[in-house]
């Protein structure tokens, strides 16, 4: 079996599984935030049970429209926080101590490898960095497992990537995974497992392996997985709450597909509008001028995507016409990026920066996009209204292209400021 399949077959408590077949499995987190919560909430008060499955496995984050938007927004949160309260639940994060969740879960400890994760959030597949099953899933789904503390699963098939060489300058995870969705398109992972390896893989840190598996989601994929390793035990070590479980591919695990590439070949890139899969070298950008540059998301808000920035922008400017905002994705991350001098050089760069939240990636709020207006964003997704008016467009790139487009005033490889 592959390492998908080996975690499935042990949560369903079964011996072995195979592609295709359908199973009940026991989760050991389920997620949801401001958004999907309340949802969740009042589905899993309609099933007719007191209490969660268990306290310390049901997690909610607020982070989509925090710190509250709007009345609205207020409620929902609100709802959550009650929900929380009344529950006892452990795992509940208020403003100034959360962040993006799919940073903040890792980081915090709350995920861990071998673990099966569902959340209401299609990034949730971000935890396959960890050597974890994680996937999104609809809101009565998570209700369900709230209740019981299982869910049901088709066992996907899977593809099985690996980049191997090394990485040329400015090129990063965000450049690789945007490369294999542009190769493979939004579909070409379709309820499948990416399983994702090689020596470029193998060399990078944990941060860079978190954004691949995030945006396995948006080649279709029904989880991203990473092997673990050194590098992932060192991530661990003193700070997963639960003893980690590692799982490794049988060598004669069945693949319905194998793409090797050579990242030697690989320059930044950029996705254009509206799908993450329309991507061209930022060589061949052309000449797009753009009004903002958002840093930051559950994809491109930890430390190093900061550093990154902080690094191009280092005595420079923004460009007049242009807004950057910077998102760092946890507290944890914030005051890390601040002790490091990074934020002081985004803000003498002319730049904003936020709370973590995830903000304007989802068209939320503090960096809406009016009709006719372009950003150049590290975040995920570029669909039409994605940050804003259905008549704005958003690029997606790297940290490093992002900051040098922010200082031209229009998209531009950091090579070439």
């Amino acid at each position: 079996m592959n390492i998908t399949e080996k975690i499935l077959a042990d949560h369903a408590g079964l011996k072995e599984v195979q592609a295709g077949q359908l199973i009940s499995a026991k989760v050991d987190i389920t997620l949801a935030n401001d958004i999907t919560g309340p949802v969740a909430i009042n589905e899993f008060n309609k099933i007719g049970v007191e209490k969660v499955f268990d306290k310390d496995r049901v997690v909610f984050v607020p982070d989509h429209f925090v710190p509250n938007r709007d009345i609205k927004s207020a409620q929902q949160v609100k709802q959550v926080r009650e929900f929380a309260h009344n529950q006892n639940l452990t795992h509940f994060f208020e403003v100034g101590r959360m962040g993006i969740e799919h940073a903040l879960l890792p980081d915090s400890g709350i995920v861990t490898s071998g673990d099966l994760v569902i959340g209401a959030d299609s990034h949730t597949c971000t935890y396959g960095a960890l050597g974890a099953f994680s996937t999104g899933m609809g809101s009565t789904d998570i209700a369900c497992a709230m209740a019981s503390g299982e869910t049901w699963l088709k066992v996907p098939s899977a593809i099985k990537v690996e980049f191997n060489g090394n990485l040329n300058k400015y090129v990063t995870a965000k450049d690789l995974i945007l490369y294999l969705i542009g190769d493979i398109g939004v579909d070409g992972a379709l309820y499948k497992t990416l399983e994702i390896g090689g020596s470029a893989i193998r060399e990078m840190p944990m941060d860079g392996r978190f954004t691949i598996c995030n945006m396995a989601i948006e080649a279709g994929a029904k989880n991203g997985i990473i092997e673990p390793d050194d590098i992932t035990k060192e991530y661990l070590n003193n700070r997963s709450l639960r003893a980690p479980k590692f799982y490794y591919s049988d060598e004669d695990a069945q693949y319905e597909r194998v793409i090797i590439y050579n990242t030697e070949e690989i320059e930044p890139v950029v996705a254009f509008p509206h799908l993450p899969e329309n991507i061209k070298p930022v060589s061949q950008a052309g000449n797009i001028k753009i009004d903002q540059a958002v840093i930051g998301s559950c994809t491109n808000g930890r430390l190093s995507d900061i550093q990154a920035a902080a690094e191009i922008l280092k005595g420079k400017k923004v460009h007049k016409d242009v807004r950057l905002i910077v998102f760092p994705a946890t507290q944890e991350i914030y005051l890390s990026a601040l002790r490091a001098g990074y934020i002081e050089t985004i803000i003498e760069a002319g730049g904003a920066v936020s709370t973590p939240t995830c903000g304007p990636c989802l068209g939320g709020h503090a960096g809406i996009l009016a009709a006719g207006e372009r950003a150049i964003s590290t975040t995920n997704r570029n669909f039409v209204g994605r940050m804003g008016h259905t008549e704005s467009e958003v690029y997606l790139a790297s940290p490093y292209v992002a900051a040098a487009s922010a200082i031209a005033g229009r998209i531009i490889s950091p090579k070439d400021l």
